[in-house]
């Protein structure tokens, strides 16, 4: 109990020390993340976010994306997938900028490992993504990496944090950088919940997010299964 109350005071105090610089006002992301089983090897990956220039109000990006899965073995994910993104970017601070909508091809390695109690994961990602601002259109290439780590604090309560830094492969290379703490909650085997805040950087200013995730993974085996041996 004593962690969760240390946990608690750490990440109200980044709360507290958020919107240090550019945007004035402090945003939020809404968002869903599963891993569905279909076999031993392979699993469907869904995902919806909504993005806020302020809390839960003043439309900013819609993000849907998905992508199928291949286990390499329990710590190793490869993926393939897509995604589509809107984004108003007429925010009152931003008059210059347009509305854009986004579609996304992405290929992706996960690899994961533990040292004592610490849960790591390394994401590396490829970015293909064309651009449509209405009046113009664009094709942009951009490389990822995510360090993740998790660290258990009961069987119920965790902690997780991650930077991740975004490299174009074109023009400037570094695009942004996003450094995220967050205090979760199993709630089920396969379903859990974060709260957290997320400093988002760019060359030009930063952004202060607060961030609400539900992670659902049920296994779909069962059912594909099933309809397998009624054919």
């Amino acid at each position: 109990m004593k962690r969760i109350l240390l946990s608690l005071t750490f990440l109200c105090s980044i709360f507290s020390n958020a919107q240090e610089t550019g945007e004035n006002s402090l945003g939020s992301w809404h968002m869903y993340f599963g891993t569905n089983r279909v076999s031993e090897k392979f699993s469907i990956h869904t995902e919806g976010q909504l993005r806020y220039y302020e809390q839960a109000e003043n439309f900013n990006q819609l993000l849907l994306r998905t992508g199928l899965n291949y286990h390499i073995n329990p710590n190793a994910i490869a993926t393939m997938g897509y995604g589509y993104i809107t984004t108003d970017g007429t925010f009152e601070e931003f008059p210059d900028e347009t509305n854009s909508r986004e579609h996304r091809i992405f290929e992706q390695l996960i690899l994961k490992n533990k040292v004592g109690d610490f849960l790591f994961e390394h994401r590396y990602r490829l970015e293909q993504r064309f651009l449509d601002f209405g009046e113009t259109t664009d094709t942009q290439h951009r490389a990822r990496y995510r360090l993740q780590v998790t660290l258990p604090l009961t069987k119920t309560f965790f902690l997780n944090f991650y930077d991740e830094i975004f490299l174009n492969l074109q023009d400037e290379v570094f695009g942004q950088n996003r450094l995220y703490a967050a205090l979760g909650v199993n709630v089920t085997n396969n379903l859990s919940v974060q709260a957290g805040y997320l400093k988002n950087h760019f060359p030009s200013a930063n952004f202060d997010r607060l961030q609400i995730g539900v992670t659902y993974n049920p296994d779909l085996r069962g059912i594909f299964n099933k309809n397998d041996s009624g054919s």
